[in-house]
């Protein structure tokens, strides 16, 4: 099989938006200061303060994923907030991604604010342009204008906080509007895809609960939603929230953390404080209420170096590979397949590569592990034998010619020297700004490149990079092994 030919498809490769609008040129002037929260630095970080040392934390042992809080005004709703943002104090993050609901403009999806800055009488923050681009490009749902952001509020409250509990961040800013579950996941899958490993991403989601019910009736509504956020069960709380009986004002950004849980998971949310406007105001007959939550992973949960298939498991994704495409070419449909392996239902990343006389007909997969491997592996096939751009459509015809081939991936890792790349035995992703490319393990034995080569080829030939890019003290090299099994060995 001639692999230095072979495209693969990663997440991140050469994905650009075509993205304009003043307000992303340069920073972004706070629009809500001195209204829900103060203007002047002092009396801010001051208030910010206060509500962090009158925050009681709590014990989580895990690795946070998420924060949900609230968005109104700082004197009902910081209290609550500070629970959160409690927890997060002093920890290092790379990017925190804010996502919330656009109070302004309805928007098709989600509206991505893709360059420039954040600024807030605290300071600026810079947007993390390239993530926040790559997000963008996943859909042409997803806006990359920075307008319907100027006058919202729902993610500019978060970042005062921010700004005084972590240190050297960046922000990727979000507003959604049609919350269905479908749109959401979208979302999700996309910010799954580009959020790089050897990075740390902290996710807000921004959101109120009830509006104006009395309290009685406000609290039996949240503590349904509540209910619901801690059971992680998005259909049922989807169906609450379109039935009344709860209410996310933001409930695009919670759905929207919940589907990234899911795909990160097995995660467990904890509600940390709950309260209502009536609370601060002593008015109990028309009250909005607030809440704070984490969603994170356990530490028994999180998993230890993935093992190695056996034969017979080979076997069945092969076979699974074999009988989705032939029956998607032959009839339109895909198999139902019921797996009860725990190894094959992993999320695992995976590749599907088509041979055909020995030659490459198609070669399409998953970096990330964002899929339970043997769904990986039927989507990947149809991916391979009808979406490489490369190629034709698989026809009948060929059916019979076809030699299956699937690599099934660790997660990646950062390295900081090529030195620690064995080739054979290493694949390798090459990172620069918006660009990236990636070589599974066996380019390296079926080329018979030197380390150099192999590298200056991963630049130039699969990220569009200069050779030598990846000697650039900003290009980034994560390397990942491949079990590779195919159905001639």
């Amino acid at each position: 099989m001639k692999h230095k030919n072979l495209v693969i498809f990663f997440s991140i490769l050469t994905l650009f938006a075509s993205c304009s609008g003043k307000s992303n040129e340069t920073a972004r002037p706070p629009a809500v200061a001195d209204a829900f929260y103060p203007a002047d630095p002092v009396k801010l970080s001051a208030l910010i303060d206060q509500y962090l040392q009158e925050a009681p934390r709590p014990e989580i042992t895990g690795e946070i994923i998420t924060l949900i809080v609230p968005h109104a005004g700082y004197v009902y709703s910081g209290p609550v907030a500070a629970y959160g943002y409690k927890l997060v104090a002093n920890e290092s993050f790379d990017t925190v991604i804010m996502i919330g609901p656009s109070h302004q403009q309805y928007l098709n999806v989600a509206s991505i604010y893709t360059s420039g800055a954040w600024e807030t009488p605290l300071g600026k923050v810079l947007v993390d342009t390239s993530l926040a681009k790559a997000i963008a490009a996943e859909n042409k749902l997803f806006a990359c204008s920075g307008q319907a952001h100027v006058q919202e509020h729902s993610l500019e409250v978060q970042l005062p906080f921010l700004q005084k509990t972590l240190h050297n961040f960046k922000i990727v800013p979000i507003l959604v509007s049609a919350p269905n579950l479908e749109n959401c996941t979208l979302l999700a899958q996309a910010i799954i895809k580009h959020c790089h490993p050897g990075k740390k991403y902290l996710i807000i989601a921004s959101t109120d609960m009830s509006h104006y019910y009395s309290a009685g009736q406000a609290r039996a509504k949240d503590s349904a939603a509540l209910a619901l956020l801690e059971k992680q069960d998005a259909n049922k709380l989807i169906a609450a929230l379109n039935d009344g009986s709860a209410e996310f004002c933001g409930q695009g950004a919670v759905l929207t953390a919940l589907e990234i849980a899911r795909l990160k998971g097995p995660a467990k949310v904890k509600i940390l404080k709950y309260a209502t406007s009536g609370d601060v105001t002593g008015v109990q007959d028309r009250v909005v209420g607030y809440a704070a939550a984490v969603i994170y992973l356990e530490k028994k949960a999180v998993k230890k170096e993935n093992a190695m298939l056996k034969k017979e498991q080979q076997q069945e994704l092969l076979k699974i590979a074999r009988e989705t495409i032939e029956s998607s070419i032959r009839s339109g449909a895909v198999p139902d397949f019921k797996v009860t392996d725990p190894l094959l239902k992993e999320k695992r990343g995976v590749f599907v590569t088509l041979n055909k006389s020995r030659q490459l007909r198609g070669c399409i997969g998953y970096i990330m592990p964002i899929e339970q491997l043997y769904l990986a592996v039927s989507k990947m096939a149809i991916e391979s034998a009808t979406g490489d751009p490369r190629f034709a459509p698989v026809t009948k015809d060929e059916l019979g010619q076809l030699e299956i081939e699937i690599s099934v991936l660790t997660v990646p890792e950062r390295i900081y020297k090529p030195d620690e790349i064995i080739l054979g035995t290493h694949g390798v992703i090459v990172r620069k700004g918006g660009r990236g490319g990636v070589f599974l393990p066996q380019v390296a034995t079926e080329t018979g490149w030197t380390k150099e080569q192999f590298l200056n080829e991963l630049c130039s030939q699969k990220a569009g990079l200069p050779e030598e890019a990846w000697k650039d003290k900003d290009t980034e090299l994560y390397t990942f092994s491949a079990q590779v099994f195919s159905e001639r060995r």
